[in-house]
């Protein structure tokens, strides 16, 4: 896979972001996580994301256990400031003390001796982003993290955090029918010269048109819980109809939705000038196969245009979130 620059580490085009190989669509796995993770090295996957919350702590230390030996061959990234709490909801805590206490934990799950990338998980309204950022800088003084990263912020957060120390990249939701980095985000990475990393960049499955039935989603998916208003019944159907055309598209280029949706997102960074390397998650070696050779695939200007105006925010139904956790995402004030 061709690579690609993020502040001072060479990464694939397209990374792997591995939560739903712990948690997030049901029971998974090990075993088939395990061939996952080592066939996606194999193939030329650069950069692997996780979190501490991640299946609590599961993520990390599945990481930790396959790929030790082959730490050298790849960006890890990883986040901390986000947990749950007794009754299983997400907590957010950005205060210092529990960044380093996180961070110390997850070195020790994840086998290594330093994270490449650590993003503080969720902002803590309680807590100035230059106190959690100042605390993350002094892990990396400490040489216990390399480079630094902040997750669905604005951009006010983004630039106060980078003021405080030198942030490498942000995270948020991207893809074509979640659009929100596009207001202000891209171009202030641009400016800042920092990364910008989607994560859902299939929109949950849903561009790759694989959630064909939302009756038939299991527990613990979800798309049935935190990203439910977009899989309501009613709400999925008609965004269901907007799928329609880009198959045809795909059809033209003979390509799977997933590349489609993924070469789009690719040709944004040329747009933006900034660096965009999508981290679509899958639990299948042929979807990863597949994902990665979007890196390959070169849509012409008149259909990236027709692609933005048949989906996008304005013609989707529901929102990306619950109100729950939409209430939890800095960057939804932009």
């Amino acid at each position: 896979m061709r690579t690609c620059k993020l502040g001072p580490f060479d990464v694939s085009a397209i990374g792997l972001g591995c939560m739903n190989l712990s948690a997030g669509y049901g029971p998974a796995d090990d075993e088939s996580s395990e061939q996952l993770l080592l066939a996606a090295l194999d193939q030329g996957c650069r950069l692997l994301d996780t979190a501490a919350m991640y299946g609590d702590g599961h993520n990390e230390a599945l990481l930790g256990r396959v790929l030790n030996q082959r730490r050298h061959q790849f960006v890890l990234a990883s986040k901390g400031g986000l947990s749950k709490d007794s009754a299983g909801d997400p907590k957010v805590c950005g205060r210092p003390e529990v960044l380093k206490r996180e961070c110390e934990a997850s070195l020790r799950r994840l086998q290594t001796e330093v994270i490449d990338l650590y993003y503080l998980h969720r902002l803590d309204p309680d807590v100035p982003v230059e106190e959690s950022v100042g605390a993350m800088g002094e892990l990396v003084r400490e040489g216990k993290v390399q480079t630094l990263g902040l997750s669905e912020v604005c951009v006010e957060t983004l630039r106060r955090g980078h003021r405080e120390h030198l942030i490498t990249a942000v995270q948020s939701e991207y893809s074509l029918w979640s659009r929100t980095p596009e207001r202000a985000m891209l171009a202030a990475c641009t400016e800042l010269d920092i990364g910008f990393i989607p994560f859902s960049p299939l929109g949950r499955g849903f561009l790759a048109g694989s959630a064909q039935n939302v009756n038939q989603l299991g527990d613990g998916d979800i798309r049935l819980s935190i990203a439910r208003p977009r899989f309501e019944p009613e709400n999925f159907a008609a965004n269901s109809q907007l799928l329609l055309p880009l198959r045809a598209m795909a059809a033209r280029y003979q390509c799977s939705l997933a590349q489609l949706s993924l070469a789009w997102l690719l040709h944004r960074a040329d747009a933006a000038g900034c660096n965009i390397v999508p981290i679509p998650g899958t639990r299948s070696i042929a979807h990863l196969r597949e994902n990665a050779a979007a890196a390959e695939l070169n849509l012409t200007a008149v259909d990236l245009a027709a692609l933005e105006r048949l989906i996008n925010d304005e013609l989707v139904a529901g929102a990306r979130y619950s109100d729950t956790v939409m209430a939890m995402v800095d960057s939804e004030r932009d």
